[in-house]
């Protein structure tokens, strides 16, 4: 059961990265660095918004309106971190 807390762990771990990536990204996009015609871009692009978009936006729609500044990735990975730190470890202490 242990290891199954640890790919828990690991998964939430690679999400972090991944929302990461995806909000780098559309700066990038906004800022017109990255060409969203080229068809990698793209592609990388409607792959990280198919991943993190069902998670970001319940927490969009909760937030109040901010202008053009999205603080969900931010909210989510702090409560990742509250889930690697507080969540998992009590859930590791009752399993032993």
């Amino acid at each position: 059961m242990l290891e199954l807390l640890n790919f828990i762990n690991l998964l939430l771990n690679l999400y972090i990265y991944i929302l990461i990536a995806a909000a780098v990204l559309s700066w990038l996009i906004a800022f017109n660095v990255v060409n969203t015609r080229h068809g990698v871009v793209a592609m990388i692009a409607e792959f990280l918004y198919r991943i993190t978009e069902p998670v970001l936006a319940p927490i969009r729609r909760m937030l109040p309106n901010l202008g053009g500044i999205d603080i969900s990735p931010v909210i989510v990975i702090l409560i990742i971190v509250f889930i690697q730190s507080v969540i998992l470890p009590n859930f590791a202490r009752a399993l032993i």
